[in-house]
């Protein structure tokens, strides 16, 4: 079906107003200001795009300071010292279109096109359940042959595939835009978020970075693509940008309007938020004006944070691990982990990476469990929690539980618990030892009563009998 046949959502609308968003950069910084925003955003209300510039335009160094400060301040509250971790999960790289800055662009004759089989899907999940990996993210290209009844066909794939203790308890996905119809049909393979990003909201870089004659080249389909996935059962979605494409400070602001318009439109926003900062791919194409410097990359995750209080920020392997480590303080809320981006690269084992075989170059290359003992030695909770969507605890219904701190009463005790999953079923002796002082330092924290005294009784279960996924 092309495009033009294929229905757009209700109220389908372009709400990025390229003019109106430059002449909100325009504006000059106000600290006073700066100060009546970083308040509001701490009393849990979210920013409009008009304040969230007024927080971009805040460059000198006190205000900056106090921008982290703040974003900082609000990630505790919210989400507390946990940090949700998953993999991304290549499921094939075939692709229609030719973004200029993607290694698996449809003229790049350099790449090696793979679409994992049945076999080696399976091979590929067993290996992420080996590590301890429950959630995952799977990527596909924009190609014909990744319709939606394949997508939720590999979905159930992934779902059926049980190891041991080990299991996959969360698949979302990475895809292309479908109409009402192919959302509906990957939602009925139990999928969580399903996440699409928009990669620039100013048009004319958009045009050129999507050559005409690709499935992508529509900027309003693709806009439009996460208001029909609401309309047609999806209950979380998320948004993205790809930092480096154009101006940083009018991506951030993209990113907060369409965040406003999903909840003006749909009663909520989206689950989570992605910025990836583009990287060296294969065949790709870099305008080096647009390159963002590590400290604004800093600047926009918190400002994100202070805009956006309840939605989950999500920071990518493409970082360097120094770097991934400083953002945390900053708002962060979910990472990947032990991440391999070329086709099959969880059961290959050894060797560097593949560019012909992967969408762009990696930052972290750690596995998953030296980056599970850093979390725990820094004092953060790794999370493979699911509990929230399997209880329903999501969309407009996350929200409501969020907003009174629900959260992070009820997160804490679930991400002990898995933590302490992947301690009995997967660590080694060193990062038993490291989380097992988290764990005992968090239950000192906690109020004693009946939710510490049930956790501490489902904790002494995984430890020492079979029993797992005991959630709240």
């Amino acid at each position: 079906m092309s495009l033009p046949e294929m229905r757009l959502s209700a109220g389908a609308v372009d709400f990025i107003d390229d003019d109106a968003l430059r002449a909100l950069l325009a504006r000059p910084a106000d600290r006073g200001r700066v100060r009546e925003l970083i308040a509001k955003s701490l009393g849990k209300e979210p920013l409009d795009v008009e304040e969230t510039a007024a927080l971009l335009a805040a460059g000198d160094p006190e205000a900056v300071d106090e921008i982290f400060a703040a974003a900082h301040r609000l990630k505790e509250e919210v989400y507390g010292h946990r940090i949700v971790l998953f993999a991304p999960l290549y499921i094939g790289n075939e692709c229609t279109n030719d973004c200029l800055y993607c290694g698996f662009r449809g003229s790049n004759r350099g790449a090696v096109r793979v679409t994992l089989d049945h076999d080696a899907l399976r091979a590929e999940v067993e290996a992420l359940e080996a590590q301890g990996h429950k959630r995952l993210i799977l990527v596909f290209g924009e190609h014909p042959v990744y319709d939606a009844r394949f997508i939720a066909e590999a979905a159930r794939a992934v779902y059926a595939v049980k190891t041991g203790h080990g299991e996959i308890r969360r698949v979302n996905i990475n895809a292309a835009p479908f109409d009402h119809d192919g959302f509906r049909l990957v939602k009925e393979a139990g999928i969580g978020t399903y996440q699409i990003f928009q990669e620039t909201y100013h048009h004319a870089t958009y045009a050129r970075v999507h050559p005409r004659g690709t499935r992508k080249a529509d900027y309003r389909w693709r806009l439009d693509a996460l208001s029909r996935a609401l309309e047609a059962g999806c209950d979380d979605v998320g948004v993205g940008a790809l930092f480096g494409l154009y101006d940083w400070r009018f991506e951030t602001l993209g990113l907060v309007a369409h965040a406003v318009h999903l909840r003006a439109a749909h009663g909520v926003g989206p689950h989570t938020i992605s910025f990836p900062r583009i990287q060296p791919a294969l065949g790709s194409e870099l305008d080096e004006r647009w390159l963002v410097s590590d400290r604004d990359f800093l600047r926009l995750i918190a400002v994100l944070r202070l805009a956006v209080p309840y939605t989950g920020l999500i920071l990518t392997a493409r970082e360097s691990a120094e770097l991934r480590r400083e953002a945390l303080r900053l708002g962060v809320s979910q990472i990947d982990a032990g991440t391999r981006l070329e086709l099959g690269g969880y059961t290959r084992c050894g060797g560097g990476q593949q560019l012909e075989r992967e969408q762009f170059r990696l930052g972290d290359v750690r596995s998953l469990d030296e980056v599970m003992r850093e979390l725990t030695v820094d004092g953060y909770i790794p999370s493979f929690c699911t509990a929230c969507y399997r209880l329903g605890r999501t969309g407009e219904h996350f929200m409501e539980f969020a907003i009174p701190g629900f959260i992070k009463r009820f997160c804490t005790p679930n991400a002990l618990a898995t933590l302490a999953e992947y301690l009995a079923d997967y660590a080694p002796a060193e990062t038993r030892a490291a989380g097992e002082r988290l764990i005992a330092e968090e239950l000192g924290r906690m109020e004693e009563g009946a939710l510490k005294e049930e956790l501490q009784r489902r904790l002494a279960r995984i430890r020492t009998t079979d029993d797992r996924d005991l959630y709240f």
